[in-house]
């Protein structure tokens, strides 16, 4: 982090969703800006900062829960104006908190994401899309999958009403009125745009992406097709990016980008060159940014950069110096400063403490009492549950407004727990009984005092599939525990993409029956992750898919009455087969299934698998050489008489030793992989080939591949 750049907390308000703080123009150059937050609690907070105090501007009632508040007005004037989103009503507020809008929309579930531009209002619910002018309705749009995010281009610059939808499903989707323009595949599901520069650079065309697994891009926006400008990968394997906004922080006279993620990163990011910003600096926080806004807040003349936490934490990061340079009367002005700050301090925490005394023996008291109603203490949980398609893994992240006391964890299915590295809580493992109670894991996270995030990787198996359950204690009285559930689905390790390769041996599943269109859409939805709950709009959908641990693929074609899915993974299809049947039976609708089985797919799998198998294999070898060549190695006082790949495997000892505990049973799991294959091969001719899995297996840990296709053809 640049020396500069110095942490100071102002207040908190309540939980805060993404995108709800921002600061108001300042009156002056360089003079303090107010800042405006909106919380769960749906309280408007408005404050400046005097000698380091917080000052309130104004403040509103509690009510529903606040999901975005954006800042507007005319064009080309101070945008001023606060208009928040409250469930599916939009009001508008002053900057002196004087209430002048309140809108009620004609969308039928909660406001997710909104932008304002002049009189122009575009707003999201979880799939549509509605353009306001002037509060009346202008424009409608029903989109494919899930909007995280909106923008509209300036319209000063582009002339014409460009909206861009940032979409679950990796695109973004550009609108022209109604109708849809053209879609942009981007990297990851883009979780929040920005305008490039802030003003969508020299042409107003330039938009900033950010993803949920934690890439950054930009992206030209022009009337024909998109113009991909850079984009940055996630190397150090940081969270998700949630919050953007650009502004010069570092005093050279061009803007930076400002990156809010997950895991709590701030990170400022310079344009050295024209090809791509550089990661010029970065600050950790303990919990994730919600939003973050570059201004001048704590003193006049002293820029930062202003973040929101997710658990309602106001943060800057100012270039003020925290020790100043003078005479000793600055020194002593200083000091007296922080004597009385200090002071005003402890007065508020001797008065918290009473207070909470106070409130303490309130309740022992009514909690004693034979008209005793028990009370929970209600929390909130911000949680996320995706695959990372690098390491083939599913992450979960808690993160509680509180401390967190412990999180239990259980599944009904088996699975492995990996190793995070960012992860401090204590883990314990129970011992369980997987046959009558299906309970295959329980674990337990101690956490950390003050730990208010925990973060879990877990890897499945294809084909076993059930319920993942967190049970979430935090640290307050009286004891209370939120349960989280998260389904592991049969192909649980696939993920949405928008191409596959057609010249693949392809192995073919047929369905026909009596079945609707949203019947099949809710196997499909049942059986594969990332696929929208809502039933898609029209006939017929066409979904594809890769496996993220293999590379093999899948496309699933369905309709009314009939469905087809194509996999170069003769195993995918086995498994689709067992669960769509399953799933058919339980609601009495008979299905005709008909399959195509390609022998060469089975080839084709075996060679993706086999360069995975070879190298779990020799990694396992060497690790298990590690202790002896070690001991040899003390005994001998040198290690010169060993062969250099002897002495290469003790050099690297350490890094072998973590990428082998990194990936616990990584082995076992290709083992069962290629088994599945062989016995799915022979079941789809009616054969039992269960009795020749222990030849199998002498096969697989010879580690030959023209040895293993020449048995799985000789099977037969």
């Amino acid at each position: 982090m640049e020396p500069g750049l110095a942490r100071v907390d102002y207040l908190q308000v309540g939980v805060t969703a993404q995108k709800t703080m921002r600061l108001l123009p300042a009156s002056g150059k360089k003079a303090t800006q107010k800042v405006v937050v909106g919380d769960q609690d749906g309280v408007i907070t408005c404050f400046g900062i005097k000698k380091g105090e917080a000052v309130p501007v104004f403040k509103t009632l509690p009510g529903q829960k606040i999901a975005r508040l954006e800042l507007g007005g005319a064009l080309n004037t101070p945008q001023e104006k606060i208009f928040v989103a409250i469930g599916p009503e939009v009001r508008g507020f002053t900057k002196r908190g004087k209430q002048f809008l309140s809108f009620e929309t004609n969308l039928t579930e909660s406001i997710k994401a909104m932008h304002i531009s002049g009189a122009d209002l575009f707003l999201c619910a979880s799939y549509i899309y509605n353009h306001y002018c002037d509060c009346k309705d202008q424009h409608y749009f029903l989109s494919g999958d899930k909007i995280n995010d909106v923008l509209c281009l300036p319209v000063d610059k582009v002339k014409c009403i460009t909206p861009v939808l940032a979409c679950q499903d990796r695109l973004l989707r550009v609108l022209q009125g109604s109708d849809l323009l053209y879609e942009i595949e981007v990297p990851g599901p883009p979780t929040v745009l920005a305008l490039s520069n802030g003003n969508g650079g020299d042409s107003g065309e330039e938009i900033v992406y950010g993803t949920s697994d934690g890439k950054l891009g930009v992206t030209q926006i022009t009337g024909t097709k998109p113009v991909h400008k850079w984009e940055i990968g996630n190397e150090k394997k940081r969270g998700g990016i949630l919050c953007l906004d650009s502004f010069d922080i570092l005093g050279d006279g061009v803007k930076e980008l400002l990156v809010g993620r997950d895991d709590g990163m701030i990170e400022i990011y310079a344009f050295e060159s024209a090809d791509e910003p550089v990661l010029r600096h970065d600050y950790a926080l303990s919990e994730s940014i919600a939003s973050i806004q570059g201004g001048c807040v704590g003193k006049d003349g002293y820029d930062e950069i202003l973040a929101a936490t997710y658990s309602g934490w106001l943060t800057g990061l100012t270039t003020e110096p925290v020790h100043r340079e003078g005479g000793s009367g600055e020194e002593l002005k200083l000091s007296q400063e922080m004597q009385n700050k200090i002071s005003s301090l402890r007065n508020e925490l001797e008065h918290l403490q009473m207070k909470v005394l106070q409130e303490r023996e309130k309740y022992q008291q009514s909690s004693q009492s034979s008209t005793a109603v028990s009370s929970v203490p209600a929390f909130s949980v911000n949680e996320k549950f995706t695959l990372n398609k690098d390491d083939a893994s599913y992450s979960l992240i808690l993160e509680v407004q509180t401390a967190i006391d412990n999180v239990l964890v259980q599944s009904d299915v088996p699975i492995d727990l990996l190793d995070v590295d960012k992860n401090s809580a204590v883990v314990s493992f129970s011992s369980c009984d997987s046959e009558p109670n299906s309970n295959f894991l329980l674990a337990t996270y101690r956490c950390q005092a003050n730990t208010t995030r925990l973060e879990l990787k877990v890897r499945s198996i294809e084909g076993q599939y059930g319920t993942l359950q967190a049970y979430v204690t935090p640290r307050i009285q009286p004891k209370t525990c939120q349960v989280h559930q998260y389904q592991i689905k049969p192909l649980s390790l696939h993920q949405r993409t928008h191409s596959i390769d057609h010249d693949r041996p392809m192995n073919t599943l047929m369905l026909k029956g009596q079945f609707s269109f949203a019947e099949i859409h809710s196997w499909v939805v049942f059986c594969l992750p990332e696929v929208p709950e809502k039933t898609p709009a029209g006939e017929s959908i066409t979904f594809y898919f890769q496996n993220t641990f293999l590379g093999t693929q899948l496309e699933s074609t369905y309709r009314k009455g009939e469905g087809y899915f194509k996999s170069d993974n003769i195993s995918t299809i086995s498994i689709l087969k067992d669960v769509l049947s399953k799933e058919a039976t339980k609601r009495k609708i008979n299905l005709n299934i008909s399959y195509d089985v390609s022998e060469e797919s089975v080839r084709h799998t075996l060679k993706l698998i086999h360069p995975k198998l070879e190298y779990q294999q020799l990694l396992a070898k060497k690790v298990h050489l590690i202790d002896a060549l070690r001991e040899l190695q003390v005994h001998e006082g040198n290690v010169d008489f060993l062969l250099p790949k002897y002495r290469t495997i003790l050099e690297e000892a350490d890094q072998l030793l973590e990428e082998y505990k990194r990936q616990p049973a990584h082995l076992e799991r290709l083992y069962g992989m290629i088994t599945d294959l062989f016995i799915d091969k022979f079941k789809f001719k009616g054969t039992n080939v269960k009795t020749k899995v222990p030849l199998l297996l002498e096969i697989l840990d010879g580690c030959d591949q023209d040895g293993l296709i020449a048995f799985f053809d000789a099977a037969a």
